[in-house]
């Protein structure tokens, strides 16, 4: 079964820090692209990262650049989303996606709240 399951987030001060895991199981992990999006309160869908197979080159929205660092580790089967300098804009429902034989497989969500 090809699932995907976000874990790490949490209540975390501005200027404050998180990494998020998503854990991948039912494909061919290194053969496949990964994102994270998030939707924040009365927000649509926002993409925020990529990266790719191989060299694992990476992308970022303009809004997270210079303060998220997305990374893979393909033995563990997981995608991380390192997520620094938090601003409570930044609160949302975070999620990770792949495209898997033909169709996109999102996981659950985790939530991400940034207040003081």
């Amino acid at each position: 079964q090809v699932q995907l399951l976000e874990s790490g987030g949490g209540l975390v001060q501005p200027g404050g820090s998180l990494r998020l895991s998503c854990a991948a199981s039912g494909f061919t992990f290194s053969n496949v692209a990964l994102s994270w999006l998030r939707q924040g309160p009365g927000k649509g869908l926002e993409w925020i990262s990529e990266i790719l197979t191989g060299g694992g080159s990476t992308y970022y929205a303009d809004s997270v650049k210079g303060r998220f660092t997305i990374s893979r580790d393909n033995a563990k089967r997981t995608v991380y989303l390192q997520m620094n300098s938090l601003i409570a804009e930044d609160t949302a429902v975070y999620y990770c996606k792949a495209y898997v034989a033909g169709s996109y497989v999102w996981g659950q969500g985790t939530q991400v709240t940034v207040s003081s």
